[in-house]
């Protein structure tokens, strides 16, 4: 299977369960893997033959700041069924980052992976 992928998008959302978080959109860095239900794009050198990852990042921005998520979680499940569903991926392996949140630690976040591997 072939794997399109996003590292290092980054977003700007409210996101967090304290008060604090709630008031002010804070950065998140997303990297996404998004598996391809073919290889022919690689052949016919035409966008129509696999994901457009512009269109993936636009509709991931606009849907990520309007949802507002309490938790890192949800965020991820949220892009994770956005990728399944509008650009009917098989499989897609989302991380979610927040930096620098927690005193001591760089970064923190999930990782998951839904669908299905070809």
């Amino acid at each position: 299977m072939d794997i399109l992928f996003l590292k290092e998008f980054r977003i700007e959302l409210i996101i967090g369960i304290y008060e604090w978080e709630r008031k002010v959109p804070q950065p998140v860095m997303l990297d996404l893997e998004i598996g391809l239900r073919n290889s022919r794009a690689g052949e016919t050198d035409r966008v129509d033959d696999t994901i457009d990852y512009g269109q993936v990042a636009a509709r991931i921005q606009t849907t990520a700041c309007a949802l507002r998520p309490m938790l890192v979680e949800a965020l991820a499940e949220h892009v994770a069924q956005l990728v399944l569903s509008e650009f009917d991926a098989p499989w897609v392996k989302v991380t979610v980052t927040k930096l620098a949140i927690v005193r001591g630690v760089k970064q923190l976040g999930i990782c998951i992976e839904r669908g299905q591997r070809l």
